[in-house]
């Protein structure tokens, strides 16, 4: 990482309103991307990996707020983040792609008039040249026949080719880091090895910083450079991607690999976590995984350390790390 990340999330906190209560449900998240580089978040459905990006681009619903923390941005090349107000990421370098491709696509609109407004409302130029650019974006993205495409529907495409349109549709607003939700999910497995291909290249060829959230362990592996694992609202191990995946220090984060089959992994390996994670209602500052893990000491019961940041290094919030054993 340079030395100014691109994107800083600093002690997130975000919480649900009710009955006059805010119930958190994001507690302290922190990390740093810098140019060129993807932090891969992984965790289980329900651990607030989607709301972590949501919050980032201010695009939390109603009824759900930041309480804590900050989002600060680099607002150029080599320069020091700085804060960004709640709501204001996405007109200062942050881009989302979502999971469902229909979720960012206007059905009432053909794509590349799409593209091309928000072009003309980035940059002013003439119709004529935003029609010229969102071709060239559609092309960038792998659209074949983007001047023909140009006029087409989202209902007129595949899947694939959606998730296409809604890249080009971030790239639009030309990013400085791109948020990606699961965005390979609905994908079969030859569209989806495509598209990450595609972000890929747009990450190098542009520079950009990512954060792309998934809960395949096998896509991360692929894609990230770092690491965070998340649990019940917390970063409970992070650092870079072979340290995580192929040496976790956290109990959860073994386990979460070892409940993933493998075509070349031994017989019998598959287990799955048993029981659940626990509620918003339920989070204490002790570990948040200790009713579920076989490893759990008294000190499980006590605060546990905080992982995120800047520092890159592997780090975990267990107090008797896998390591030790």
């Amino acid at each position: 990482m340079s030395a100014h990340p691109l994107l800083e999330v600093d002690g997130l906190r975000v919480a649900v309103r009710r009955d006059g209560t805010a119930l958190t449900v994001l507690d302290g998240v922190s990390f740093a991307v810098g140019a060129g580089q993807c932090l891969g978040i992984v965790g289980e459905s329900g651990c607030g990996k989607s709301l972590t990006l949501r919050a980032a681009m201010g695009l939390l619903p109603p009824g759900i707020e930041p309480t804590g923390g900050e989002i600060r941005l680099s607002p150029r090349a080599g320069a020091a983040p700085c804060a960004v107000p709640p709501g204001q990421a996405a007109g200062r370098g942050l881009a989302m792609v979502f999971q469902d491709s229909h979720a960012s696509l206007d059905p009432t609109a053909r794509v590349g008039a799409f593209i091309a407004d928000i072009v003309r409302r980035r940059t002013a130029t003439s119709r004529a040249a935003a029609r010229r650019r969102a071709v060239e974006l559609l092309a960038s993205v792998g659209v074949p026949d983007p001047a023909l495409r140009f006029g087409a529907y989202p209902h007129e495409l595949s899947g694939g080719m959606r998730q296409r349109v809604a890249i080009a549709l971030a790239l639009a607003t030309d990013p400085r880091v791109l948020l990606c939700d699961e965005p390979t999910t609905a994908l079969d497995v030859t569209l989806q090895a495509e598209i990450l291909r595609l972000l890929d290249a747009a990450r190098a060829d542009r520079g950009l910083g990512m954060v792309f959230v998934s809960h395949d362990i096998a896509v991360i592996r692929q894609i990230a450079d770092v690491v965070a694992v998340m649990y019940a609202g917390q970063i409970i191990e992070m650092g870079p991607a072979p340290d995580v995946l192929d040496r976790p220090r956290h109990p959860y984060t073994r386990a979460l690999i070892d409940a993933v089959p493998t075509i070349d992994g031994p017989i019998g390996r598959f287990r799955p976590i048993a029981g659940s994670p626990p509620a918003p209602a339920d989070y204490t500052p002790a570990c948040r995984f200790m009713a579920r893990c076989a490893h759990h000491v008294a000190a499980c019961s006590g605060p546990v350390p905080g992982v995120g940041g800047l520092d890159s290094r592997h780090r975990s919030s267990c107090v008797n790390t896998l390591e030790a054993r």
